[in-house]
């Protein structure tokens, strides 16, 4: 029987081969000047090292590859989404790299950068109300998908299992391998998959890991790409069962991060890295000894007009 691997073109596969190779495998990093306290230590893993220039290089390859492998996705649809911003990086690069055509709905607020960024890798933009956020983006991209299921391939990141399977088989393995003493793991909630894939192996790994999320303290907030889960439409790959406890991080103490981080560590980082540093030191606080871990999504490179006004 012919496999749909075995269907594709060669040419295609090898190019799904060298995609692969630029993602993941991201330096851990210790945190030593921003903060230290006797037994403690805390580690951070370097996202922004792979394809793209953030964490959401995972998700995005895996559910490219899933999709490609198992024939939902070819050269003549393209991929379709609703993003913030990251993913749609993710998406567009890979698909450059592959071939592979990408739609994105953005909500129009989203950073100069961004668009940018965007435009220059050729994706296609349908820009959605800045007031809907990423709500909204995916409601468009939903009826989109709906009326023309023939053009597209629904990637739907915030229901898809690709999301969090690439964090489950990716980060969490590199998390065991860096800092095989992890203590806690503390992330941001966004589609979520970060925290559900890599907190589903550690604890498997060792169920007496803690397991803290973090998201911002009310739904207006300067954290893109996070969500306040209360008052969002919560992901269906979320799962609630993995969090010890989740603890709220206000925007303000996160750009507070930028700077001490950028001070003290030499690190220029976005705000929602600085918003896990800002989690993962509260963590810290109620120890006495462990290891913490947490990942920072991406640097500032995207962020000039909030770095701007920091510094």
């Amino acid at each position: 029987m012919t496999t749909v691997e075995e269907t594709i073109s060669v040419s295609l596969q090898k190019r799904i081969r060298q995609v692969e190779q630029q993602i993941g495998n991201t330096p851990m990093l210790e945190v030593t000047k921003l903060y230290a306290k006797s037994g403690v230590k805390i580690y951070a893993k370097a996202e922004w090292k792979q394809l793209s220039g953030s964490v959401k290089a995972r998700a995005a390859f895996n559910i490219f590859k899933h999709a490609l492998l198992n024939g939902l996705l070819t050269d003549r649809k393209s991929l379709l989404d609703a993003t913030s911003g990251n993913t749609g990086i993710a998406y567009a690069a890979i698909g450059k790299e592959l071939g592979i055509p990408v739609t994105l709905c953005l909500p129009e607020n989203a950073s100069r950068e961004r668009k940018e960024i965007l435009q220059s890798l050729g994706a296609t933009i349908i820009f959605t109300s800045k007031f809907g956020g990423t709500d909204e983006a995916q409601q468009v991209a939903a009826e989109l998908y709906e009326q023309y299921p023939e053009k597209y391939y629904y990637a739907n990141q915030y229901t898809n299992p690709q999301n969090w399977k690439a964090h489950y088989y990716g980060t969490a393995v590199e998390i065991i391998e860096q800092v095989p003493n992890v203590t806690h793991f503390v992330a941001g909630l966004g589609t979520t998959g970060t925290f559900t894939g890599t907190g589903r192996r550690l604890f498997e790994y060792n169920e007496d890991i803690e397991f803290i999320a973090l998201q911002p303290d009310f739904a207006l907030h300067g954290l893109e790409g996070w969500k306040h889960l209360e008052t969002a439409i919560v992901p269906e790959i979320y799962d609630d069962t993995i969090a010890n406890k989740i603890i709220e991080v206000d925007t303000q103490t996160a750009y507070d991060y930028i700077v001490k981080t950028a001070k003290t560590e030499g690190w220029l980082i976005s705000p929602s890295s600085a918003a896990n540093l800002a989690g993962a030191i509260a963590v810290a606080e109620t120890i006495t000894h462990g290891n913490i871990v947490t990942v920072l999504p991406d640097n500032s490179l995207k962020y000039s007009e909030i770095i701007n006004k920091l510094f």
